[in-house]
């Protein structure tokens, strides 16, 4: 134990974490507070959690009034709490994730060097900042960074415990954070696959058998004690209150968004190879290509180092655990990746270059940069085919272009520097490079683009002291509102938002609507709408009093939610 002590007290270690942590901090956080929530998640987190703050109800995650049962309220609060602290919604709906992710990659940094040695816990944590899906999701406000972060920690927990320990101190946190996990998206409990290839290992060669203890049968009493910190609350509220809108909360939360999500998903449905052929040989960039350019030194690996071998076989049960359920989204196979880079940088510690993946992976970024290159010139010359796809978004072209030049004459420029280093060297300085342009200037570029602002706030300057009902809408709408918006449930059919609209809109004068171009309404003549602009691939038109038809059919339910000048934390 002195040793051990004196290991992680040498300066190697702290060099190496102090520089991987100002590294790390830097990539996670550059951009925050230069940018708003965009789609597809991230209005509507954000939106819950503002609301949070504005209502002072915590425990019934609500936007636009209606509760939100889709996910439970760990991620939000996590918002809300940033949001109350600092004051600023925009300068606080990136903090928790990025947190997350500075995190996660000194916690697979500490394991590698705790394990192995300090260079492979350096070369783990290198490995998974330059993943691409890794980035991608901390450095935005949705809901599975979090859940990676908490799923990290269990397996780091039960890694301390069983590769390095026994500390069942460790253990017990493991435990705790995987019931942290299922509050936060109710997959948390992911870590535990893990003591599958522990017990098989123990039972087949003894490894780890001292370990085992009765005191384990008590992580799942920790673990249902951090879940019913948010669950017995939420239940007891419920069942107090008698209302039916809670009742529906519950049900939809425990049950539908759970089991029955997994099992008999109603979206994203995709074949069972989706990780494994669309997902991962991108996604995960580049250990895709170092399994295969290293596949023999990784198969000594897995045979030699069982330690090696759990890792590997825990992130194959996860892959294989989010296969089996017909909804996908890429994000799901997210946990797996910290895991993964701790495996791979363990297992090709003392492996010699390979030529053809240097040239292959040096290959792929120069085709890279010429690409951006070409993209560039075309919209700066306004291809027709550039023209086509962004013309959702914007008529000119030029701020894109000279964006797009920008990234790729600093791509190869830096690629023609650093010729003569490491292809995955490479790789780390035009992935800094790329992060901090698109974190910067790319966020102001993209910012009109991916909110409704404009049309939130052409729509204000047209209603004056009127009041707008919106219609078939997404959170945004609500989230940049500058004005107090009406809707008519958001879980509604359309059918029963046009009725229940078209009976608030006649109950009083300087009332409208603001609905999607492409609706067919059956109660509104949609000639007569006011066209407010475009926002999110749709044009928005406002229908007064005189778009009203004489009569529509009386809604099943009548449900009317109202949201006070959502928008204001713009002015804050």
């Amino acid at each position: 134990m002195t040793l051990l002590k004196r290991y992680f007290e040498s300066d190697d270690y702290r060099r190496t974490f102090w520089a991987l942590f100002v590294l790390t901090l830097i990539m996670v956080m550059l951009g925050v507070g230069l940018r708003s929530p965009w789609p597809a998640d991230e209005p509507r987190f954000v939106e819950v959690a503002r609301e949070m703050v504005a209502s002072g109800q915590w425990l019934f995650p609500a936007r636009g009034g209606e509760f939100y049962p889709d996910k439970p309220p760990v991620f939000m609060w996590s918002i809300a709490l940033c949001y109350q602290l600092l004051g600023n919604l925009q300068l606080a709906f990136l903090i928790p994730n990025a947190l997350c992710g500075l995190l996660t990659t000194m916690l697979v940094f500490d394991l590698g060097a705790r394990i192995w040695n300090v260079r492979t816990g350096r070369n783990a944590a290198l490995l998974l900042l330059l993943v691409p899906q890794f980035l991608i999701q901390v450095k935005a406000a949705q809901i599975d960074a979090m859940v990676m972060c908490w799923i990290t920690v269990g397996c780091y927990g039960l890694i301390r415990h069983f590769f390095v320990g026994p500390s069942w101190r460790w253990y017990f946190i493991s435990w705790a954070f995987m019931g942290l996990g299922i509050i936060t998206k109710g997959v948390g409990f992911l870590p535990l696959l893990m003591l599958l290839p522990l017990g098989v290992y123990a039972w087949r060669t003894g490894l780890y058998r001292d370990r085992w203890h009765w005191k384990a049968a008590l992580g799942p009493v920790v673990m249902l004690a951090v879940i019913g910190c948010w669950l017995v609350p939420m239940v007891v509220t419920v069942l107090s209150s008698g209302d039916a809108q809670h009742l529906a909360y519950m049900n939809n939360i425990l049950f539908k968004q759970t089991g029955q999500r997994y099992v008999a998903a109603w979206h994203h449905i995709k074949p069972w190879y989706f990780f494994m052929l669309s997902v991962i040989p991108w996604m995960w960039l580049p250990l895709t290509l170092l399994a295969i350019a290293y596949w023999k030194q990784l198969v000594a690996s897995i045979k030699a180092d069982p330690r090696i071998a759990i890792l590997l076989l825990w992130v194959a049960l996860v892959i294989l655990f989010f296969s089996l359920s017909p909804g996908k989204r890429n994000v799901y196979i997210l946990p797996a990746l910290p895991m993964a880079c701790l495996a791979f940088a363990a297992a090709l510690q003392q492996v010699s270059q390979c030529k053809w993946f240097e040239r292959l992976l040096q290959g792929l970024l120069w085709l890279f940069g010429v690409v951006i290159l070409l993209l560039a010139i075309g919209a700066m010359l306004d291809h027709p085919a550039i023209v086509k796809k962004l013309a959702d978004y914007t008529d000119d072209l030029s701020h894109v272009g000279y964006f797009t030049l920008s990234m790729a004459l600093g791509w190869l420029l830096l690629l023609l520097l650093a010729r003569k280093q490491a292809a995955l060297l490479q790789a780390g300085v035009i992935s800094i490079f790329g992060w901090a342009l698109y974190s910067t200037w790319g966020y102001g570029l993209l910012e009109h683009m991916r909110t409704p602002k404009d049309v939130m706030q052409q729509t204000a300057a047209v209603v004056g002291d009127g009041q707008v009902g919106l219609i078939d809408f997404k959170e945004q709408f609500i989230l940049f509102s500058p004005i107090d918006i009406t809707h008519f449930s958001y879980l509604a059919p359309v059918e029963q938002q046009e009725r229940n609209a078209w009976q608030w809109q006649q109950q009083q004068a300087n009332r409208y609507l603001l609905v999607p171009a492409s609706e067919k309404l059956q109660c509104f003549d949609m000639s007569k709408g006011q066209d407010m602009g475009e926002a999110h691939r749709e044009s928005w038109l406002l229908l007064g009093a005189d778009a009203r038809m004489p009569d529509c059919p009386a809604p099943e339910v009548t449900t009317v939610f109202f949201t006070h000048k959502p928008g204001a934390w713009m002015q804050e």
